[in-house]
């Protein structure tokens, strides 16, 4: 089977040999797969003297063959594959054997994989291939920080720094379906014009000044993936009281704080990242009631795999970037 790989520092299409369903376990062959920015970081985490790894963490696709054990699937079941690993029941942080798909174990960005039945759910039948293979993880996320972290209720208003990612438009529709006010920034105007295509209710440029642009709003919450370059200023919006959920740090990873003027604030810091199986479950049942549908910004062929890496690099994308692995 063809799969995209990460080996001695390379970036590399290459054969590999096609695994077997064992028992209690599922082959899917890939439809499509979907990009995060944990696949840009991965071969670099790694290093250059690591041997083959197929990359991805997203994917859907169609059961091909099923181990003993397995009742609940059949094959020819059209399915997502979860990316959260030994994560089932929802918990305030991820277990000790939580894992992401895609290192240490081979991932998405290939023809067939072999998968525990328990990480497989049923595509929603109202997705394209494109948009099933994009949805798990980075929906799996924003679920989590919007509903069991940040807890938004209807009547809020989320600020969400950076319009274009994955994520945010996720975000932008799931919050809108639980009633809230949705702000976004972007320096891009074709990407606000997109955000407000989607729901947001207003698009900011991300060069503006948000305080004066926002003195008629209360931000009851802010979701932020940015880091070091977006931090302060949302603390800067958000109202007394308010949330702010941090999931990622696309910028840097560490910020400076001002201690005294975050206590006088009683702001709240919530961390989070991925979520739990439970999770995933209601996400989909969300998307299925709503018939909600992810924005792929682009799609390329597995062949194009390390031309899509370096496109999500550039931030050009909003929403998904989707691989389409088999017809």
């Amino acid at each position: 089977m063809k799969a995209f790989v990460h080996e001695y520092g390379e970036l590399k299409l290459k054969d590999m040999n096609e695994p077997f369903a064992d028992h209690g376990q599922v082959a899917v062959s890939i439809r499509t797969a979907g990009l995060n920015r944990r696949d840009v970081a991965v071969p670099g985490r790694r290093g250059n003297d690591a041997g083959a790894l197929i990359l991805g963490s997203d994917g859907a696709g169609v059961i091909e063959a099923v181990g003993e054990g397995v009742s609940e699937f059949s094959v020819g079941d059209e399915v997502i594959i979860n990316p959260s690993l030994g994560w089932y029941e929802n918990s305030e942080a991820p277990p000790e054997q939580f894992d992401i798909l895609g290192m240490p174990d081979n991932g998405t960005f290939t023809e067939y994989i072999v998968l525990p039945a328990e990480q497989i759910e049923q595509k929603p039948a109202h997705l394209s291939w494109e948009e099933a293979g994009v949805l798990a993880l980075s929906g799996l996320t924003g679920y989590r920080a919007l509903f069991t972290k940040g807890n938004i209720q209807s009547g809020e208003t989320l600020f969400i720094p950076g319009a274009g990612s994955g994520v945010a438009t996720y975000l932008i529709q799931f919050a809108k379906q639980a009633g809230a006010r949705v702000i976004v920034t972007s320096r891009s105007g074709e990407k606000r014009n997109q955000a407000l295509e989607l729901g947001a209710d207003r698009a900011l440029d991300t060069n503006s000044d948000w305080p004066a642009e926002l003195k008629e709003e209360t931000i009851d919450i802010v979701i932020d993936s940015v880091g070091r370059a977006t931090f302060n200023r949302s603390l800067e919006v958000l109202k007394k009281g308010g949330r702010l959920v941090t999931f990622g740090a696309t910028t840097e990873d560490t910020i400076e704080l001002n201690l005294r003027k975050f206590f006088y604030g009683q702001y709240k810091l919530i961390g989070s990242t991925m979520g739990s199986q439970e999770e995933l479950r209601a996400m989909l049942e969300l998307i299925d009631e709503h018939q909600i549908h992810p924005t792929v910004g682009r799609t390329y062929r597995l062949e194009e795999a390390h031309d899509a890496m370096n496109y999500l690099k550039e931030n050009k994308q909003f929403g998904k970037v989707a691989l389409k692995i088999t017809e």
